[in-house]
């Protein structure tokens, strides 16, 4: 420990100078930006760390902030502890890695969480300092790009985020945190990359290169390992992986193999079905535990959607709450559905990479990326925002009937309204690609009924979808989906519409879909069904839907997009197995969509795949 003095006047420099050192982790700030109200505000415990600041010298863990410069990237609550003179200086563990996400053509965020070591955790009132530096080489020599230092604290669960500015379009970047007072201390080095500038030509984005997504949904912990996230870390060439929501899953069922029992395979899950924020954090800090996944986070920057609050949310309520006596019962907290939602998207906030919404539009995370003039990767939400009624388990009926009401939506009109302006922006700018990332499955599913939690219980949203393609000569437009435990390729058209679309050699259509599989939750076809039993079930699927031309139900994992200005090829992977961590998986199928066709091109995947099942084979 170092001595410290608490004369006024130091005591005063340190008071007037640690401000910035918070406001760099944006963990501290709200959520939204309009809404500061909710960040950390630490005016209100500066008698706190005054008081403690007087016991100080009974502490061995702890120096003078004097000398740090606060940076943070402001979070939740605004809490900030810029008035406090002391900060933590008895070693730090980066337990979760590292991390980054929402890239710009000029900024990325970086993550981390720094938390205290020793016997006991440090006094509330005592941050832990935090400083990054992000280089343009995987040696990190040479002066950095960006650097700086930040607070965190138990208030944000010791997750720290920072915004490294200045950075170069199109560049790859290497990044590291240490302990402020002991640089010795740091954690893994990660990798991220900047996108290019909206007006980059299509043909220079990426460097020239074909820019490649990877793909994912569905983590349910209990079920099997994350292999997925290792596969794509270490066995493709993705650049930015895109996750379509259920990072984590709210609930503690399990829908698996019997002979997977979670317990045996070392994955039962901590805690009980969420509701308060200190739920969220744990299941947020569990899953990120897995090695896998803190690979893929390690690997490159993500682009993430839909903070999981609960099993079938809608706007107003989830499948077992809502703000009535009866849902705040659910659960032992007396957590009702505004609570509930709040306290996900604050652990949400801390615990990942993206960037703060606007609350004036309630809870918005909906965004567009503009990558050159290649592609512009639209970002919706189809499950918080705006979403009518949905399917909670005891309305199946009401919905079906309902599913064609004009003024039902998905959406909600100001998003609709704003996705269809951005499509059409899209088109108007010259990019050549509109993709589209989003929860649930797009396309008609007849399934011995329909699955109302997706599209197919909001058909009058869909359709508006479909004629502003149709009608506004949208070409190149490919949707990306999540949420149904199994794997779809289809190609856009109108649902039972053979006059005007052809299924066989796919004239007539206007896009192209493709819906991947869960991480590990189980499989749609039932849990734990084997792959001859799963293709009997996808070849009855794939005669029955026009749109639909490959169905696999078996294998849990991901699929990769790679675009070019002349293709779109998407490439799914399977895992062999999740009952233990491996990097074992094949690709079963790989689809190309030609630039201005619209529609898969023929033969589809070539004619043949490696699972599943094809409508035409070869």
């Amino acid at each position: 420990m170092l001595p410290v003095l608490l004369g006024t006047v130091v005591l005063g420099a340190v008071l007037t100078g640690a401000t910035e050192l918070f406001d760099r982790n944006l963990a501290y700030s709200s959520p939204f930006a309009n809404a500061p109200h909710l960040s950390h505000n630490t005016r209100a415990l500066k008698a706190r760390h005054i008081a403690f600041a007087k016991r100080q010298s009974q502490l061995d863990d702890t120096r003078s902030s004097h000398g740090f410069t606060d940076e943070h990237y402001p979070t939740f609550y605004g809490g900030d502890f810029s008035t406090s003179p002391w900060i933590y200086s008895g070693g730090i563990n980066f337990t979760h890695s590292v991390a980054s996400g929402d890239p710009f053509d000029d900024s990325v965020l970086l993550w981390t969480r720094a938390v205290p070591i020793g016997s006991a955790l440090p006094d509330q009132s005592i941050p832990v300092c935090v400083s990054f530096k992000i280089f343009s080489n995987e040696k990190l020599s040479g002066r950095p790009v960006d650097s700086g230092e930040a607070f965190t604290s138990y208030d944000v669960d010791f997750t720290l985020k920072v915004e490294a500015k200045n950075l170069k379009p199109d560049t790859s970047y290497w990044f590291q945190f240490a302990d402020c007072t002991n640089p010795k201390t740091t954690s893994p080095v990660g990798t991220t990359r900047t996108i290019s500038s909206p007006n980059t030509p299509a043909h220079q984005v990426n460097r020239g290169k074909p820019l490649t997504f990877a793909v994912f949904s569905c983590s349910r912990y209990q079920d099997g390992y994350f292999n997925a996230y290792g596969v794509a870390a270490h066995n493709t060439s993705a650049d930015i992986f895109v996750h379509l929501g259920d990072y984590v899953v709210a609930c503690l069922e399990q829908f698996v193999d019997v002979d997977l029992d979670s317990a045996k395979i070392g994955r039962k899950t901590l805690g009980r079905e969420l509701a308060t924020i200190a739920d969220y954090r744990l299941r947020l800090n569990q899953y990120r535990t897995d090695v896998s996944l803190l690979d893929a986070h390690v690997k490159a920057p993500w682009i993430t959607d839909d903070h999981e609050v609960a099993d079938q949310a809608w706007k107003a309520g989830t499948a077992d709450s809502n703000d009535t006596s009866v849902g705040c019962s659910f659960s032992p907290s007396g957590a009702c559905f505004t609570d509930r939602k709040l306290a996900a998207v604050r652990a949400y906030h801390e615990w990942m990479p993206i960037r703060q919404v606007d609350p004036d539009d309630k809870l918005r995370i909906w965004r567009n990326f503009q990558i050159g003039k290649l592609l512009d990767l639209t970002m919706l939400d189809t499950r918080q925002y705006d979403r009518d009624i949905t399917d909670v388990r005891s309305t199946s009926l009401l919905i079906d009937s309902i599913a064609d009401e004009e003024s039902r939506s998905l959406m909600g009109t100001e998003q609709e309204s704003w996705f269809f302006d951005t499509l059409s922006a899209s088109k108007n700018r010259g990019a050549i690609w509109r993709i589209v990332g989003q929860q649930i499955v797009f396309t008609q599913l007849n399934e011995s009924g329909f699955d109302v939690d997706a599209w197919d219980g909001y058909r009058a949203n869909r359709e508006r979808v479909l004629n502003h393609l149709y009608n506004e000569r949208i070409s190149n437009t490919i949707i990306l989906s999540g949420d149904s435990h199994a794997n779809w390729v289809s190609d856009l058209a109108h649902p039972n519409d053979t006059k005007t679309y052809d299924p066989i050699t796919g004239k007539g259509a206007i896009g192209v879909e493709f819906a991947g599989t869960a991480v590990t939750s189980s499989s749609a076809f039932g849990a734990g069904i084997q792959p001859a039993a799963a293709d009997k079930i996808s070849q009855v699927l794939v005669g029955i839907n026009e749109d639909l031309q490959w169905s696999e139900g078996s294998y849990r994992g991901f699929f990769t997009l790679t675009l070019n200005t002349t293709t779109a090829v998407a490439t799914y992977y399977a895992m062999r197995n999740i009952s233990n961590p491996n990097l074992n998986a094949f690709a079963s199928a790989t689809f190309v969509v030609e630039a201005g066709a619209n529609k898969l091109a023929r033969p589809v995947a070539g004619g043949s795949v490696q699972a599943g099942v094809l409508k035409v084979q070869g």
